[in-house]
């Protein structure tokens, strides 16, 4: 049995911030548990205080192949650079309008590459993690 993998971003708003994800990978909101129409319900079943709808969001992929993000609140801002990086694969052709839409998103582009080894854009999100389109 493969492992399950969940890719956890520190955020400052991690619904506005997933939500940035979510559009950028094509991902969904990650639907309530079995057995409950919404997260309310499921939270409440849980025990778990509502009271602070932003301190968590998370998006899964619609097909189920790629991993849980799950985005959540801590008080400080970034401060360094990233130790690892996510990186969207997109048809060559459609790397400059996915980077367009991506900075309409809030986005940053810091930098573009055509090295031998491949064609590469190098972006930061709206909390200012790197990540590349390639």
């Amino acid at each position: 049995m493969g492992r399950v993998i969940q890719v956890t971003f520190d955020s400052t708003s991690p619904r506005e911030f997933g939500r940035f994800w979510r559009a950028a990978l094509n991902y969904i909101e990650q639907p309530p548990p079995a057995g409950f129409d919404s997260w309310d319900d499921a939270l409440d079943a849980m025990g778990i205080d509502r009271s602070d709808p932003d301190r968590a969001y998370a998006i899964v992929d619609p097909d189920g192949v790629g991993p849980r993000l799950f985005f959540l609140r801590v008080p400080e801002t970034k401060s360094a650079k990233n130790r690892v990086h996510l990186d969207i694969s997109v048809a060559t052709e459609e790397l400059l309008d996915r980077a367009a839409d991506l900075v309409a998103l809030g986005a940053t582009v810091v930098a573009q590459f055509d090295e031998p080894e491949g064609r590469w854009i190098t972006l930061l999100d709206p909390e200012g993690n790197e990540f590349c389109l390639h």
